[in-house]
């Protein structure tokens, strides 16, 4: 589970591991913050069946390949803080220039950090999964199909059904 900020990061985990408790499921739950990166890493590849959940440092450098990843949900659009003062000042400077900040900077540099996550699923020719982005502006906003063209063509719905038939398939 990639997430956008810390904060989400404490969030998901935390309603993760009452689910799991609830449920007697016997995933590890490994989570940034309560060990190294490469600590973290190291542990859901030999697993096999964990569940990561991690931000920023987690959306790119990562490479695990085959069966140990299999899905890979994104919990919102990775925009920049609005209320980053840098941003705010490139924005502000691009608008004067008569330029779009949102349409010409953000939405691409949004792009390009999602691309990124996305790629942490399908590493090699072998490799298949699942991609499940949770922000519904993907849909609603009109520059969520620049994003759905930005990448990679594959199978897309929002059928539950659906997943869980892919999943439970052989590879090809």
């Amino acid at each position: 589970l990639l997430c956008t900020t810390l904060r989400a990061v404490r969030r998901a985990s935390e309603r993760l591991r009452e689910l799991f408790a609830e449920r007697q499921l016997p995933w590890p739950l490994l989570v940034q913050g309560e060990l190294g990166r490469n600590e973290l890493l190291e542990r859901f590849r030999s697993a096999g069946n964990a569940v990561l959940v991690g931000s920023q440092s987690f959306w790119e450098g990562v490479d695990v390949r085959g069966d140990a990843l299999s899905v890979v949900i994104i919990d919102k659009l990775p925009f920049a803080p609005p209320d980053d003062p840098v941003l705010a000042a490139r924005i502000a400077a691009m608008e004067r220039r008569g330029q779009n900040g949102f349409m010409q900077h953000q939405l691409p540099e949004a792009i390009i950090s999602l691309k990124q996550g996305a790629g942490r699923l399908i590493r090699d020719e072998h490799d298949r999964g699942v991609l499940m982005i949770c922000d519904p502006r993907l849909i609603s906003k009109p520059y969520g199909r620049r994003i759905w063209q930005s990448l990679p063509p594959f199978a897309r719905t929002r059928d539950l059904k659906d997943v869980q038939n892919f999943l439970l398939s052989a590879p090809c």
